[in-house]
Parts: C-alpha cells; sequence; structure tokens
C-alpha cells in the first residue's frame, strides 16, 4: 500500500492461521504490518493502539481468541480458551465491542462438538468481521440520507477503516456523501493527545479524495458557533442503554457547541456497540491512559518530563445531546431508553 494512493485501507486480515494487522501507531509515516499468532499477541497490539476503534477491536478480539486455540494442539482447551478470553477482554475496558465479540467466540467454542472447538471459533470470528462489513455499508447508506442537506461537515477522532470494517462508521457517511458529490469541507479536529484525526483520518480522507481541512481541537467549538458547520458526526466506543455515549475525549463540548448552534450533532455506530446492560453513561468505564501520552506528541516531548497529567481516552455525551444514532438497522431518534430498547428487540 502506498499510503496517499487512493483507495480502501486494510486494517486487518487473517490469512495462514495468523492476523496481520496494519501498525497503526506509525501512521501516516510508516507502514508496518504486523504479524500476530496468539491471545497475547493481540492483546498488546490493542492496548498499545496498533489496533483501535471500538468495532474493530472486536474484530481483533475474537480473532484472538481463535489464534489461542489454533497454536494449542493440545493440552486443556478449556483452560486455554479461558486465559485468551480473560487476557483479551481486559485488553481496554470502555468499547463493548471488545468484550461482546470475545464472549461470543467463547460460546461458539464451547458449544462445538469435540475436537471443533478452533474451527468453531475461528468461523465465529469470521462471523463478526462480516457482520461488521455488513453494517458499516448500511451505516454509510442511512447516514447520507439523513445527512443529504448538509455540506460542511465536522468530525473527531477516526472513523474509517482503521476503525472498523468496510468503509467504517462516521467516516463511511462522510464517503457516501463525497461519492453523491454533496460535500464541500470537512474539518477533521487533530484529536490530542495521539493526534488520530491529524495521522489517521487525514489520511483516509486523502486516499478517499474528500476534501477536508484539520482543525484544532480547541478551535472546533467556536468554529461550529460562527456558523461554519452544518453538522457535527462521530462514532462511538459504547452506548449506554439510557442514549449516553461515550466517545474520544474532545466529543462532549462538540455536542455542547452544536447544540447552542441548532446543527445536527449525529452519532454514527454498529448495534454491537450498544450496551443494554449499562443503565447509563455514569455506569461505563473510563479509560485513562498513561501520562507520557500528554507529555509528548509524536515522540516529541512538549512539557517537563515530571509533569502529572490525566489522561481520560473518552468522554460522555448525554442522551440529550445527540440528534440521531445512526445504525445498521436504522436511524434512531429520539435517543433515549424506550427507542434503543425498541431497537434492540427488532
Amino acid at each position: 500500500m502506498t499510503l496517499t494512493q487512493p483507495g480502501a485501507i486494510a486494517a486487518l486480515r487473517f490469512a495462514e492461521g495468523k492476523l496481520y494487522a496494519l501498525d497503526q501507531t506509525g501512521l501516516p509515516w510508516r507502514e508496518e504490518e504486523l504479524e500476530l499468532a496468539s491471545a497475547a499477541a493481540v492483546t498488546q497490539a490493542i492496548r498499545r493502539l496498533a489496533i483501535r476503534g471500538a468495532p474493530l477491536i472486536g474484530v481483533a478480539a475474537g480473532y484472538g481468541v481463535a489464534l489461542e486455540l489454533l497454536r494449542e494442539a493440545g493440552g486443556d482447551r478449556r483452560q486455554t480458551l479461558e486465559r485468551a478470553c480473560t487476557l483479551l477482554r481486559d485488553a481496554r475496558p470502555t468499547a463493548v465491542n471488545l468484550a461482546r465479540a470475545v464472549d461470543r467466540v467463547r460460546g461458539a467454542a464451547l458449544d462445538a462438538p469435540p475436537g471443533r472447538a478452533a474451527t468453531a471459533a475461528l468461523e465465529e470470528a469470521r462471523a463478526i468481521e462480516a457482520e461488521e462489513e455488513a453494517a458499516s455499508s448500511a451505516i454509510a447508506t442511512r447516514g447520507a440520507e439523513l445527512l443529504g442537506g448538509a455540506r460542511r461537515i465536522l468530525t473527531h477522532c477516526n472513523t474509517g477503516a482503521l476503525a472498523a470494517p468496510g468503509r467504517g462508521t462516521a467516516f463511511a457517511v462522510l464517503s457516501e456523501l463525497a461519492s453523491a458529490g454533496g460535500l464541500e469541507d470537512v474539518l477533521v479536529c487533530e484529536t490530542r493527545p495521539l493526534l488520530q484525526g491529524a495521522r489517521l483520518t487525514v489520511l483516509e480522507m486523502a486516499r478517499a479524495q474528500i476534501p477536508h481541512r484539520l482543525v484544532t481541537d480547541a478551535a472546533a467549538p467556536g468554529l461550529i458557533a460562527s456558523g461554519r458547520v452544518d453538522a457535527v458526526i462521530v462514532g462511538c466506543d459504547r452506548v449506554a442503554a439510557n442514549g449516553d455515549v461515550a466517545n474520544k475525549v474532545g466529543t462532549y463540548p462538540l455536542a455542547l457547541a452544536a447544540r447552542e448552534a441548532s446543527i445536527p450533532f449525529v452519532v454514527a455506530g454498529p448495534s454491537s456497540s450498544i450496551d443494554p446492560a449499562c443503565p447509563s453513561g455514569a455506569a461505563i468505564e473510563i479509560e485513562e491512559r498513561g501520562a507520557d501520552e500528554v507529555r509528548n506528541a509524536a515522540g516529541q516531548p512538549l512539557t517537563l518530563a515530571e509533569t502529572d497529567c490525566l489522561n481520560p481516552a473518552f468522554d460522555v455525551t448525554p442522551a440529550s445531546l445527540v440528534s440521531a444514532l445512526v445504525t445498521e438497522r436504522r436511524i434512531v431518534t429520539p435517543v433515549d431508553r424506550q427507542s434503543l430498547a425498541a431497537l434492540l428487540e427488532e
């Protein structure tokens, strides 16, 4: 892959008994594919954000469980399975897709006939990936219909193929709008501290040939207030039962700004990101990451080495600020406990 060459990006692929992942920590400057052959290797890649994005880490974790069963030809398969599941489930706490995928693959392995656990686990992992790819296509179509009149859209973090199988989630909507000639400008938030917008979304925008400009996180609310944005669209890592949304830190102020400007604040994500067991955003565990992510940028120090830092990776946007949730099943609006329960029952 030539990084700026037009076309889709393949973030993950399973081949010859191994999982290959594009190391996202090196993008956009360095392209390197990781070869992962165990649950521990997949876990480490997820923890250090070589693999990231809620739907994508779910898919990777599913394959991680299967990998462990495939490599353990003998011994106690049940013990191997449980060890792999525990390791992967704890890799990152906020995105519900990860735990859900692990549990699905575990269930498939446990239900399999004797000698078929590894095969059943791999088949389930592949099924999860296919479902997420199909969800991406449906989200793109539904989201483009919803935002058909918006020509200047702001987005945050990274929601393309580097975050979810297929074209992604919110990025898939933007891509669909661009294909129809309906986009004039996409403002991409840099997304501190790890710059997923500047490093990853801009790369995907360039490859998709979507008109875009990079803005600092701090500038975004003011740009919304000044009337230079028609709509905001973001992805999600977890949607609580009442509609509260956990997403990359910096999302909440965009929702507040969108409400004050009377423009849509839209969340796009697969139904696998909805967690009916989580009553509200207050119950979502917000991952806190290391201080070095804040002290540095692209490997360069920004402050004194001993500076204390607080680094929440996500924030929670109340459901009352969400104009619509675009899923592969349908568009949910208003976003509340009743509408989400009805969606999940369909």
